[in-house]
């Protein structure tokens, strides 16, 4: 299991989390939130990087809650962090999921493939493992057919 603990991810919420809606919340991008829950269980900092604020902010910080998502900071670098005018505005992060990246969204299992790509690779061996494993135990336990018996001399 890829350890994530104290990588901060910096995730946008309108055409990433969910459709591109705004002001209204779209529907969940598929397998937005459980590759997040998955991201936080490894220890990953999220911080949700959006340009909503205010009534629109409180409602996506609330919608992603109601789905099991409690962010480490939003729109700050850090839960604490005040903003000046000597705080830059730009989220520190280590990685940034955006709809506005080069290439656009690629979607949620892109993501995952992307930020573990031996899982995928070991869970498609695993599938190839089991397929020989049932194969040869079908062939050692199978009763053999009447018609295998009588081919006998």
């Amino acid at each position: 299991m890829t350890d994530f603990a104290g990588i901060k991810i910096a995730i946008d919420f309108d055409g990433t989390i969910v459709e591109h809606e705004y002001p209204d919340i779209g529907r969940e991008k598929l397998f937005a939130f459980r590759t997040l829950k998955e991201l936080e269980k490894r220890g990953a900092r999220l911080i949700l990087w959006t340009f909503r604020a205010g009534k629109e902010l409180e409602e996506a910080v609330e919608f992603c809650h109601q789905n099991g998502i409690e962010f480490y900071a939003v729109n700050r670098n850090y839960p604490e962090e005040i903003f000046d005018e000597s705080v830059s505005r730009k989220i520190d992060a280590d990685i940034y999921i955006d709809d506005k990246n080069i290439g656009g969204f690629q979607g949620w299992s892109w993501v995952w493939q992307t930020l573990f790509p031996f899982e995928a690779e070991m869970k498609e061996a695993e599938k190839r493992i089991f397929s020989i494993r049932n194969n040869i135990l079908k062939r050692i336990f199978l009763p053999k057919s009447r018609s295998d018996e009588k081919k006998k001399p």
